[in-house]
């Protein structure tokens, strides 16, 4: 399998998992009226598509390990659960951060879960593997924390007229931040050990874990919303135009080629999975980006909602550099 040998590419891959992350969910803006609870169905489609489709190209090149093939028939029950189980928490954390972008939007939603999941996953990451400068690492963190409140400021003042529905974007947004955070340490530690499966194939039970929790967590989110629409009904899936099934499954493989790069970084020997994990997450900077610029979120907001928008940018951006140069100077 194809491993980065120096930190210069491992750390190019970790910017294509933050690009990949915080891009994969304009696939929902793409669909309008595709509730998130059937397009979900289609991620779900792409995300095995992408763990397949890199596990027989970059998973069978290079001279590192196993291939991808003789790796998954080698894996141990032990390192297969635990990757499965850190898909099935991801499983619900990505339902409940969904929910939270169709109830907030991308521009709060992510910097507030996933600004929280690096939080949670970082510090736990680091518990099971402690590579990179301390200092550098968790001044990072408390960097994006500050960017986190001041994410929340300006959500908070954008919302004058629905308080109640702010309310419950901003709760489920953190309640999807901590279950995301929880995740991250079970796929690093299914790949600890001397004869531990590599990333590729991790991604690919990891896949799996998802795909098994999605079917009765996705259906009860059917049954029960939690943007207050009506249920949605499993026909409405087989009605929906082709173009949208595209985009959600596309959500899907970008989704896995982001965690495939990640994966992969945090096995470099230099990175670690609390670095990898942590600059991956800067993915809330690129939601935002995309939320604010492109698709207008904060248009009609005041100007004090967007002077701290401002400041939000600001932490993110010096807390990624400081985590970007925590492996440098250990």
């Amino acid at each position: 399998m194809y491993q980065p040998e120096t930190y210069g590419i491992a750390l190019l891959f970790m910017i294509l998992s933050m690009l990949c992350w915080g891009s994969w969910a304009n696939s929902m803006k793409l669909c309008s009226g595709y509730r998130f609870q059937l397009l979900y169905w289609d991620f779900i489609v792409g995300l095995i598509v992408g763990a397949v489709l890199w596990g027989s190209t970059l998973g069978s090149m290079g001279a590192v390990g196993r291939s991808f093939y003789t790796d998954i028939a080698h894996a141990n029950m032990h390192s297969i659960f635990l990757a499965m189980a850190g898909g099935a928490i991801f499983n619900v954390a990505n339902l409940l951060l969904v929910a939270a972008i169709d109830i907030a939007g991308l521009a709060v939603a992510f910097p507030i879960g996933i600004g929280l999941a690096l939080v949670v996953g970082a510090i736990s990451s680091y518990i099971i593997s402690p590579k990179g400068n301390s200092l550098l690492l968790f001044g990072g963190i408390a960097l994006v924390v500050m960017a986190i409140v001041f994410d929340a400021i300006a959500y908070r003042l954008r919302e004058t007229e629905r308080a109640a529905m702010s309310r419950r974007g901003i709760i489920i947004s953190l309640i999807a931040g901590l279950l995301m955070g929880m995740f991250y340490p079970f796929v690093s530690k299914s790949m600890t050990g001397e004869d531990a499966p590599g990333p590729y194939a991790i991604l690919l039970f990891f896949a799996i874990g998802v795909s098994i929790c999605a079917i009765p967590v996705n259906y009860l989110l059917m049954r029960f919303p939690l943007d207050g629409q009506e249920r949605a009904f499993i026909r409405s899936y087989w009605q929906a135009p082709g173009i949208w099934h595209f985009w959600g499954a596309l959500g899907g493989v970008i989704w896995c080629t982001g965690a495939m790069a990640n994966f992969v970084a945090s096995q470099a020997n230099i990175v670690g999975p609390a670095v990898s994990y942590s600059i991956g997450q800067g993915a809330t900077m690129i939601s935002a980006c995309w939320g604010v610029f492109v698709w207008r979120e904060f248009s009609a907001a005041p100007a004090h909602s967007k002077s701290s928008l401002k400041w939000m940018f600001i932490f993110f951006l010096c807390g990624l550099t400081a985590v970007a140069c925590a492996p440098i100077f250990p």
